[in-house]
């Protein structure tokens, strides 16, 4: 059977999803009565709550005799590592573009790595029906955003088509007929080439996923580059570097139909295969015959910009939420997920007490702590901070570029909150329907803990993309929180009539009753400095009876903070303690004595 291998690349909530259910619905891959989830490829829990897609996964759809291998890849810039990672088990792209937002930053940096590969695009304008559609301005966007990538000729003949991924339909210009995908189905088997290998040569394939299996153990997923696989052959990995790891059998090969992995007997040069047997070998590593000497080259993956601290909780309340609270479970646990995400690393730090993770951006890291809690895990978070560089005896700091789309009444604010974090503005132009596109180059650290204050300055209504564009000189001090916070000053469970007292000072964090401890953040002060306060404070009862209103205590509604938000909320000094039902700010030394005595030793040095 013939196969093509194709990508499907796009920003995030372009609708690629979307379009894969099409495709998977219209091949025949579901029987007529089956029941199948809206956005199917998004597997995991995170994905379905969140509406985005966090892991790149692979399907397998038959047309007309030949096999289209489709990988479904993440939107967002943070997981950009799943992105790199894949394009090498492609022969084609689809670029697909909504036609009203055009070509945005994550568009640009997948496509800009597509290209560099040789890979021949095909591009998509989704969502034509959108009444902001602009399909023709869209249209020459991407043709400027190929030009701009140093695409080649062949590369700059694309082919376009027009669809809506969700009303099931593409076709080849604005007034054809809107029936159904078979136009994109027939392009992309008559613009991709079929992979190339050779079928008699040595087996050999780059493992590009990895995951875990209850049954299986290690599943490592690629392409195979040549020769053939079959089920028990002896086989070896090797590090890129051309040194051999491990040796053993493939106990388990698995071809991908649909949604489903197939146990097959054997799989040829082109097709892309997940294969079990292997215990240490991970990706980017070479799964190959045991006479092949030589690695395959794998691309190497853009650095980590972002780190965290992840340390044991150690609060008053620790214990009583997790199952899985030792450093030795937490070390495992980073350990086993860096294996798997090579766009994270995790060392120990310094006093060998807690361990630094580092990352794409917040949101990358933000997945990985909220699987972890529900996973049972308890752990303490420090505030992200970037990681520097220095180049000829110059601290260099890493740059994102900023695309930001607001209604033109909130451009204004967006663009002073933007210089207050030392961005330069780059570009400023009307992008239809009443808004406004602003491109910013920005220090990383500036941006850390802005998209809540974006989405209230732009009343929800705004749009931010981010990408890492490189590394520049530092640009000095920026102006963090100004604002102090409320802590408690002791051990037990919040009182309503404290918290009335008390609302005057600042919003408030918890709920009335909640478990709260000495050092503990239950707020926010209206002015600069700390304030220690007793919320466990109750009213004084008397034996005189009363009718007057006053007993009826109302508080305001409190500020209850996502996981991504406390992150960004809190400073140096304070802490975010992570259980599967709680997320709570923390000072990092909880005796206000200590606290004290460090501010006092910090001011000397």
């Amino acid at each position: 059977m013939d196969i093509r291998n194709i990508a499907i690349i796009a920003h995030v909530d372009h609708g690629k999803t979307t379009l894969v259910d099409a495709l998977l619905r219209q091949s025949g891959t579901f029987r007529t009565n089956q029941q199948v989830a809206e956005r199917a490829m998004d597997s995991n829990d995170l994905e379905r709550e969140r509406g985005i897609t966090i892991l790149a996964k692979c399907t397998s759809v038959v047309w007309k005799n030949t096999r289209l291998n489709i990988v479904d890849t993440p939107g967002h810039a943070d997981f950009g590592g799943e992105v790199e990672r894949i394009l090498s088990m492609v022969d084609g792209v689809v670029v697909l573009v909504d036609a009203a937002e055009g070509p945005m930053p994550q568009t640009k940096f997948v496509v800009g790595k597509a290209l560099k590969q040789g890979l021949k695009p095909i591009v998509l304008v989704n969502k034509v029906d959108r009444p902001d559609a602009r399909v023709q301005e869209v249209h020459n966007e991407v043709f400027d955003l190929f030009a701009v990538l140093d695409a080649t000729d062949e590369q700059l003949d694309f082919p376009t088509l027009f669809a809506s991924g969700r009303n099931g339909w593409a076709a080849e210009s604005l007034d054809a007929p809107r029936e159904d995908l078979s136009p994109l189905f027939e392009l992309i088997v008559r613009h991709v080439e079929p992979p190339k290998g050779d079928k008699d040569a040595p087996f050999a394939m780059l493992a590009t996923t990895l995951e875990a299996d209850p049954y299986l153990g290690r599943v490592l997923t690629g392409r195979i580059l040549s020769g053939t696989a079959r089920v028990n052959m002896p086989v070896k990995s090797m590090h890129r570097d051309g040194k051999t790891i491990e040796s053993g059998r493939l106990s388990k090969l698995l071809s991908f139909r649909g949604l489903e992995r197939v146990p097959v007997e054997f799989a040829e040069a082109g097709d892309i295969i997940a294969v079990a047997g292997l215990t240490e070998t991970t990706v980017a590593d070479t799964i190959c015959s045991p006479e092949v000497m030589n690695a395959i080259h794998s691309t190497p993956i853009d650095p980590p910009t972002l780190a965290m601290t992840f340390s044991v909780n150690d609060s008053p309340l620790a214990g009583r939420e997790g199952t899985k609270v030792t450093s030795r479970m937490i070390a495992e646990r980073l350990m086993r997920e860096a294996e798997g995400n090579i766009a994270i690393q995790v060392r120990e730090t310094a006093d060998k007490d807690a361990l630094e993770v580092a990352g794409r951006g917040e949101l990358q890291l933000g997945v990985l702590i909220e699987n972890m809690r529900r996973e049972g895990y308890e752990l303490s978070i420090s505030r992200p901070r970037v990681l520097y560089k220095t180049e000829n005896g110059q601290r260099m700091e890493p740059i994102e570029e900023v695309q930001i789309d607001v209604d033109e009444e909130f451009s204004g604010v967006v663009v002073e909150k933007m210089s207050q974090r030392k961005a330069d503005l780059t570009d400023m132009r009307p992008s239809g329907g009443g808004k406004t596109r602003v491109t910013f180059l920005a220090p990383a650290r500036g941006l850390i803990g802005y998209q809540g204050e974006f989405m209230t300055d732009t009343r929800g209504t705004g749009l931010m993309s981010r990408l890492f564009h490189g590394y520049a000189p530092f640009k000095g001090p920026i102006e963090g929180r100004r604002v102090g916070v409320l802590i408690s000053n002791g051990d037990g469970n919040a009182v309503a009539y404290a918290l009335w007292n008390l609302e005057d000072r600042g919003p408030m964090f918890i709920v009335p009753g909640a478990a709260i401890y000495q050092g503990m953040i239950i707020g926010e002060h209206n002015r600069e400095n700390d304030l220690e306060v007793n919320a466990l404070k109750a009213k004084q009862l008397t034996n005189i009876r009363t009718t007057s209103k006053d007993e009826a205590i109302r508080l305001t509604t409190p500020r209850v903070m996502t996981l991504e938000q406390a992150i960004a909320y809190i400073q140096d000094e304070e802490l975010v303690e992570v259980t599967p039902k709680s997320i709570r700010l923390r000072k990092k030394l909880l005796d206000p004595n200590e606290r004290k005595r460090a501010s006092r030793s910090a001011e000397a040095s």
